[in-house]
């Protein structure tokens, strides 16, 4: 999820997007339902950009010693320790609790980017789906690229397949890689436009990892939409995306290799598009079974806060102060062999 709302002025009242009324009454209506008093702590983070934070994503086909000692310098430290199940020593990902962002790098022809800005819960999907050197990967929904970018900073898939079905995102993505990745390795890489519901069948059995980081209500967005209309159409549409996500779901247990692991997110707090959906998917699938990631989620809990209370194969990162990462639902699957 590259967040893309501009702190402008760093004082609160003064950031430049107005909260839409509509979509905050919707949300105060259906998250005090399922969350009740957390809510309220959530809200006051969602609805003041001035208190969120940036995480900086290296990126280790571009190195620079000096970005470190700067990074240190100015306060950040490693966002992953070493007792997480997986976290390869080519990941290197900084934070810091105070909010502010560091500057974004322009894109430079014939220059690789040497950092990614991103909500450092966005990682965790990737953290959890854990790739290998070699594994053949599709990311279903892959646009706008931070997850993708962050895949490879993880390790060399045999076959990376990036698939964005809408196609001027697709393009967006596209941009984004080229930013960061060197062109021997873009080359092993293959871009789609297919229509992600689809793609099981198309390309049954073909890969180890599947990465379903699906269009979902985005919380943090919907919060500032300026248009009223697009506001009201997209709460009325919001009924239909579990649906979607469900047959994407579907879609990618059918592209998974017998003994393959998926992994399911969203940046939505909502029950409907989370828990429900993959309770769901349990149900209707019998080869299906869930992973344990909790012990992920007790080697992040100083840096994260999560939503108690959830399955073991299941997490929900809730954004606080000092701690303005997510909302970010995980879950993991896994595809048994016959």
């Amino acid at each position: 999820l590259f967040l893309s709302l501009k702190l402008g002025n760093k004082t609160e009242g003064k950031h430049q997007k107005q909260i839409c009324q509509i979509v905050l009454d919707h949300f105060e209506k259906q998250y005090t339902t399922e969350l009740g008093d957390t809510w309220t702590r959530i809200r006051d983070v969602l609805m003041h950009p001035w208190c969120w934070q940036y995480a900086i994503l290296l990126n280790k086909f571009s190195q620079s010693a000096e970005l470190e000692s700067a990074l240190r310098v100015k306060g950040y430290h490693p966002a992953f320790q070493e007792s997480l199940p997986y976290l390869p020593s080519s990941f290197r990902c900084y934070i810091r609790r105070t909010h502010g962002r560091f500057p974004a790098q322009k894109h430079q022809a014939g220059k690789l980017k040497e950092y990614f800005l991103l909500n450092a819960a966005s990682l965790l999907p990737v953290l959890a789906l854990e790739v290998k050197d070699g594994e053949d990967v599709l990311d279903l929904c892959a646009a706008p690229g931070g997850k993708s970018v962050a895949v490879l900073q993880c390790a060399y898939p045999g076959q990376f397949h990036l698939n964005e079905s809408d196609v001027l995102r697709s393009r967006w993505l596209k941009q984004t890689i080229e930013s960061f990745i060197p062109y021997p390795f873009i080359n092993l890489i293959m871009f789609s436009t297919l229509d992600g519901r689809q793609i099981g069948d198309l390309k049954p059995e073909l890969y180890d990892k599947v990465l379903v980081d699906a269009p979902c209500s985005n919380d943090r967005s919907w919060l500032f939409s300026s248009d009223i209309q697009q506001a009201t159409l997209r709460l009325r549409q919001r009924k239909e995306l579990s649906s979607l996500q469900f047959q994407l779901l579907r879609s990618a247990i059918r592209a998974l290799r017998p003994g393959g692991s998926l992994v399911y997110s969203t940046c939505t707090l909502s029950k409907a598009e989370n828990s429900d959906v993959i309770n769901l998917i349990l149900n209707s699938f019998t080869n299906v079974t869930p992973v344990d990631i909790s012990g992920m989620a007790k080697a992040v809990s100083w840096e994260f806060a999560f939503l108690g209370g959830m399955q073991q194969h299941e997490l929900l990162v809730l954004p606080e102060y000092g701690r303005a990462w997510g909302p970010m639902y995980i879950a993991k699957l896994k595809k048994m062999k016959t």
